[in-house]
């Protein structure tokens, strides 16, 4: 049993460590064209608030700035400044 859960939090471990590996947290976001699970990797956004940015996005067109995602319900300007770095508007 214990080598079973052994195995069980290895596979879990590498899981998660290619899962952030690929998401390229030095690369630049652009929320115009970005999708869920893109934006759900962004500190602090989930699944729901990337699903209520990209809802946004289309009803109002593509974001002007980057501060526009703050018009976003759920998006406050903490998040905003944690994520400033990585995100971009083309």
């Amino acid at each position: 049993m214990a080598r079973t859960s052994f195995l069980a939090t290895l596979v879990l471990l590498f899981s998660l460590a290619t899962g952030f590996a690929s998401a390229n947290p030095g690369e630049a976001i652009n929320i115009n064209e970005a999708d869920v699970a893109t934006l759900a990797n962004l500190n602090g956004i989930g699944e729901a608030k990337a699903e209520a940015i990209i809802s946004y996005r289309e009803q109002n067109g593509p974001f002007a700035t980057v501060s526009d995602l703050g018009n976003v319900k759920g998006i406050g300007a903490k998040t905003l400044e944690t994520n400033a770095e990585r995100l971009t508007v083309k």
